[in-house]
């Protein structure tokens, strides 16, 4: 606690011995709002008008908390840890958005508090570019109304699903509680370079393939390549039509963690965890796949009025060092949701998430899980949720402790973001 209000009383030091214009506008340029502003936005809105005056810092925060009212159950082989409803641990981020110069723009997230480590710890950053102006006034301006570049240490844009999760605290964005069975999320450091233009989207990147950044042990990892091509276009007033299709591929890492990068932690708490011991990601289902490791993603997305449907096809595919032939994992998504009211303020909705693949060894297992919830935004700052989940594990080998799984209950969720 001693060192949370020192990091954060230098980070407000920072900000106000700025000289900002925060207090009396806090938008920036291409810039996905963080509020509910931000719902159904994907990759930053590119925009070749510029309202930079001079450096300016927005500070941000998300803050949320839930109610967990789960029960699981087991086949009895592997006893399970006895867990009850209660109140989880409360999570917390803070952003630092600051506006460089024209077209320029740095991003960085860091988690005050979440499930996994107690510590204060950055997630990762990037800086945007969308402008050349620091070049030459005007510099590429006829290729720069379309093109805009991102490095960093950042979450890297495979698939349209991380766009709609939970990023520990950050909420607000997601209808649901839980995030998908196969939470494709990831930070690594790299570049990517977006082309926009009536409403088509291209995108090509390279990172070093890591998660935690090291020296070390040096050729026991290449270049992650990861792109994106899609179409988002409002067709009229009242519709809007989106699809995307993304790669990513890494030939060799020492481990891979699309399916295992998110160092906060799952919503559901416990679930499905033995006595002693357990997982963060709890309620997830990380494929383990290491070394030659391919991904694909499709994600449609319409929106008509206040209905709209977002769906998942994708596919893994990879193997472990130690394994000689490759594993394949499919996901397959699909959630309606029907947003209503005053600003459409209030929403309800369903999710259905199933997974199947190869387990190490050769088993044949699927996942499958059911949301269904509602919300509302009592601001567009604040937002409370409320989450029906059902989860069932099979085909688990008879000696683990997913054998005949399940959980189910009910979820509360409220979260502030600003």
């Amino acid at each position: 606690m001693k060192k949370l209000i020192q990091f954060s009383s230098f980070m407000l030091l920072v900000v106000f011995g700025l000289q900002t214009q925060a207090q009396n506008n806090r938008d920036l340029d291409n810039y996905r709002q963080p509020d509910k502003r931000g719902i159904n936005v994907f990759e930053a809105p590119k925009d070749t008008a510029s309202t930079f005056d001079g450096l300016h810092v927005r500070l941000g925060a998300q803050s949320t908390l839930q109610f967990q009212g789960l029960d699981h159950e087991n086949s009895g082989f592997v006893p399970l840890a006895e867990i009850g409803h209660n109140f989880n641990l409360a999570t917390a981020n803070l952003d630092l958005d600051v506006a460089l110069y024209s077209g320029v723009r740095m991003h960085l997230r860091t988690y005050l508090s979440s499930r996994h480590h107690t510590e204060t710890y950055v997630k990762g950053g990037y800086l945007q570019i969308d402008r050349l102006d620091f070049v030459s006034k005007g510099f590429m301006e006829d290729i720069m109304q379309f093109v805009t570049v991102k490095i960093g240490h950042m979450e890297i844009n495979y698939g349209d699903t991380h766009f709609r999760r939970t990023d520990n605290a950050q909420s607000i964005h997601n209808p649901f509680v839980g995030n998908y069975l196969m939470d494709s999320f990831t930070t690594e450091v790299g570049g990517e370079v977006y082309f926009k233009k009536n409403g088509f989207l291209g995108m090509l990147g390279l990172t070093n393939g890591k998660l935690n950044q090291s020296v070390e042990k040096p050729g026991k990892t290449s270049p992650s390549f990861v792109a994106k091509i899609g179409y988002d276009n409002n067709l009229s007033e009242d519709l809007r039509f989106r699809l995307t299709g993304s790669v990513y591929h890494t030939n060799q890492t020492a481990s891979a963690y699309l399916y295992s990068g998110d160092r906060a932690g799952a919503r559901y708490y416990s679930v499905m965890e033995p006595v002693e011991g357990g997982s963060f990601r709890s309620g997830r289902i990380n494929p383990d796949l290491k070394n030659e490791m391919t991904s694909f993603m499709i994600n449609p997305f319409v929106k008509y009025k206040g209905l709209e449907f977002f769906g998942v096809l994708e596919q893994a595919s990879g193997k472990k060092a130690s394994e000689t032939e490759t594993r394949t994992w499919n996901q397959y998504a699909a959630e309606l949701i029907y947003r209503f009211g005053n600003d459409e303020n209030l929403y309800v909705g369903g999710r259905y998430n199933y997974v199947d693949g190869e387990e190490v060894g050769g088993n044949n297992v699927d996942v499958s899980r059911f949301q269904l919830g509602a919300g509302w935004f009592m601001t567009k700052n604040i937002l409370a949720k409320v989450e029906y989940v059902n989860q069932e594990y099979n085909g688990f080998n008879p000696e683990t402790i997913l054998d005949q799984g399940k959980f189910n209950g009910v979820m509360m969720e409220a979260a502030i973001s600003f």
